[in-house]
């Protein structure tokens, strides 16, 4: 996907004739190491190879508009209702961006009413568009302790028009849509129909998911927080299968399309053999395939501990027949319903170890609710606050169709088609994927057969 730098360049409702209560704070900001100026831009790529060639001037290359306030704003703060929403899946620090947003807004901009949706996107149709909470910083003092949303949230696919009318009929000026893709994609349709209408109704999106795939964001807020959580249930299914004859540990991570949470938890606890992902294919059968792994590992040290992400071979089920929802099958929010790989990888190692005289002492965990809805930890708490700040700052200042990331350790403004434009996956051939190799010891590909001699795929131990 080769981007130019109109590509990233964010939407704005018109020129900026208020001075903000924070200009102050900015008269002497300039560029530093820490910190970008609100004149400045943050470049796209880091490498010298990847900007050589676009071989533009540094000014003309890709780069993102530097988020965080503005000395002049859209926006007059007194004359603003402000919408919240949270939408999708539950995620560790919602509640984080919630009470940052509300605070940033009454209390830096003196925003006097702030709308709190309820629900999800649900909350914005017709049908439930008065089942809503005011936003007070008294009343979001204390959310942060706590996992889940406050808000509710829920996952669908809802009416942009329902919804816009839904924001007019409320006296909404600026919209925050806290989501994960399904969210980031509701935001630019309903940023459509506003743009369609004339409106002036500024929406900024907060991206979150759990499974840390959503591009252009160097991580997703809570993602820290849960690979954390996770590598709990990874030490003690360790322990479990360690204690045990022919022990064999198999835990289910959360990750469709993307495989970070199995793999940072499974660097963190150093504890897992083997981690299977969905962007590494694998195969079961045969002297190189994931069983036979499997029974090396149980014949030499006594136990085993398999890491699966969720939407890991998929391919495999379908390839052997497996139970699997229908490739067609999808849940509200559009995506794909998948075969549960954990159950049948743990039906087939039992199957394979009882057959070659191992039988196992299986221990199974699935810890996918434990992992979303916990409270963010102390980083995230900070990660949160400061896309919170971000968020409020650009929509302040009349940015619109837009959201906000940290990219490059910067916080930014993304359009937010982007954001839903591709999907961040582990790169097989990156250096992350490389650590996991080498701490599991796995081969770098189950089952493949190399070219050149067609010898057995190189493993690092």
């Amino acid at each position: 996907m080769t981007l130019h730098l109109d590509d990233l360049r964010v939407r704005a409702l018109g020129e900026c004739r208020f001075d903000s209560p924070l200009s102050a704070l900015l008269s002497t900001k300039q560029t530093s190491p820490h910190y970008v100026a609100e004149g400045d831009r943050v470049l796209l790529e880091d490498t010298v190879s990847m900007l050589a060639e676009h071989g533009l001037p540094s000014d003309r290359a890709p780069s993102f508009e530097a988020a965080g306030p503005r000395r002049k704003i859209y926006f007059d703060p007194t004359e603003v209702t402000a919408g919240v929403v949270t939408c999708g899946g539950l995620c560790p620090g919602l509640n984080n961006v919630i009470r940052g947003l509300v605070k940033a807004l009454a209390v830096h901009y003196g925003v006097r009413r702030i709308v709190g949706f309820r629900n999800g996107l649900r909350g914005l149709t017709a049908a439930h568009r008065d089942d809503t909470v005011e936003l007070t910083v008294e009343g979001v003092r204390d959310i942060h302790h706590a996992g889940g949303t406050v808000l509710g949230s829920s996952r669908g696919g809802q009416d942009a028009g329902e919804m816009v009318d839904t924001l007019v009929l409320r006296g909404i000026n600026m919209l925050f849509v806290i989501g994960g893709d399904g969210g980031m994609r509701a935001a630019t349709y309903i940023s459509e129909e506003i743009r369609a209408r004339g409106l002036d109704i500024a929406v900024i999106g907060v991206p979150k998911t759990i499974d840390n795939d959503l591009p252009f964001t160097d991580q997703s807020f809570g993602f820290q927080s849960a690979f954390a959580r996770a590598t709990e249930f990874i030490s003690a299914v360790a322990v479990e299968a360690a204690a045990s004859p022919n022990g064999v540990g198999l835990v289910k991570l959360m990750g469709r399309h993307s495989g970070f949470i199995a793999s940072y938890a499974a660097l963190a606890s150093s504890a897992a053999d083997v981690v299977l992902i969905p962007e590494v294919p694998f195969v079961l059968e045969g002297d190189d395939g994931v069983l036979a792994h499997v029974e090396r590992h149980v014949r030499t040290k006594g136990h085993v501990v398999v890491v699966v992400a969720e939407g890991a071979g998929q391919d495999v089920l379908k390839h052997l027949g497996a139970p699997q929802h229908n490739g067609h099958a999808t849940d509200a929010s559009g995506n794909i319903k998948l075969g549960n790989i954990a159950e049948f990888l743990k039906e087939r190692i039992t199957a394979h170890l009882t057959a070659v005289g191992l039988a196992p002492t299986m221990r199974y965990i699935d810890p996918s609710y434990a992992v979303r809805t916990i409270a963010a930890n102390a980083y995230d708490s900070v990660y949160c606050l400061r896309l919170a700040h971000a968020a409020v700052h650009a929509a302040m200042a009349g940015r619109t169709e837009a959201a906000v990331a940290r990219w490059r350790r910067r916080i930014v403004h993304v359009p937010l088609p982007l954001m839903t434009s591709r999907r961040n996956e582990v790169d097989p051939d990156g250096d992350m994927w490389m650590s996991v190799l080498e701490t599991t010891c796995q081969p770098a590909e189950f089952g493949s057969v190399r070219e050149r001699g067609k010898v057995r795929a190189a493993s690092f131990c």
